[in-house]
């Protein structure tokens, strides 16, 4: 992947113009955005990959959300200083889109993808470190936020993911540094999970999206 201006990113030898530039702003054209998405899905996770026309109001959020149109997402009740909670049924395409998504603005600093159990599994291992090692000033999208173990170690139980969502609340409040996720749980699930304290501090880490409850499983 290439890109000479930020709304050009060239794929091969193929450029693709997301918008025009006019003056120093960019004027992106949601269609243009799409075709680039499916282009590079594909390229990242097969061919099999589409986008799917009943997914297009969601995409077309999460879209204003990463090229930080504020106009268009104040109207919509998203905050762009905030991160993003996509909800949605096993299979929707969260994960795919999260990972995807980042490749559309590459002006923009980038976050990495990490699955919650992955990193309850190095807890097992390593410790309460790894709670300090993602209250740091990177950028994450943890991948299955609320379905992972609790974390042992030396016999001690620990909340990790709800441990790690109080640091990175912290790191919000401080340096606004901002946390995505993804989820298949709804709002009283992530609560039962991991308590009203972290619960409540979601709210403002998060801008929630969801994807329809009768999203196909594009797994299948």
């Amino acid at each position: 992947m290439k890109y000479h201006a930020p709304h050009i990113i060239t794929e091969g030898d193929i450029p693709y113009e997301l918008g025009s530039l006019k003056g120093r702003e960019i004027h992106y054209n949601f269609d243009k955005m799409l075709i680039y998405l499916e282009v590079k899905g594909k390229l990242l996770f097969g061919k099999r990959f589409k986008i799917y026309h009943a997914d297009r109001e969601i995409i077309y959020k999460l879209c204003l959300y990463f090229i930080r149109d504020r106009i268009r997402c104040d109207q919509l009740g998203i905050d762009v200083d905030k991160g993003l909670l996509l909800s949605g049924p096993v299979g929707c395409g969260k994960t795919s889109l999260m990972k995807l998504l980042k490749f559309m603005v590459p002006h923009h600093r980038p976050y990495a993808v990490i699955p919650c159990r992955n990193i309850v599994f190095a807890y097992n291992h390593v410790g309460h470190k790894v709670i300090g090692d993602y209250g740091d000033s990177q950028f994450y999208c943890f991948d299955d936020l609320g379905v992972e173990p609790n974390g042992f170690h030396f016999g001690k139980e620990c909340n990790v993911m709800g441990e790690i969502l109080l640091s990175r609340y912290e790191l919000f409040i401080d340096q606004k540094r901002r946390t995505h996720a993804t989820t298949n749980l709804n709002a009283a699930e992530l609560e039962g999970r991991y308590g009203n304290r972290v619960r409540s501090r979601m709210r403002e880490l998060f801008n929630l999206l969801a994807f329809d409850k009768g999203s196909l499983d594009k797994r299948k």
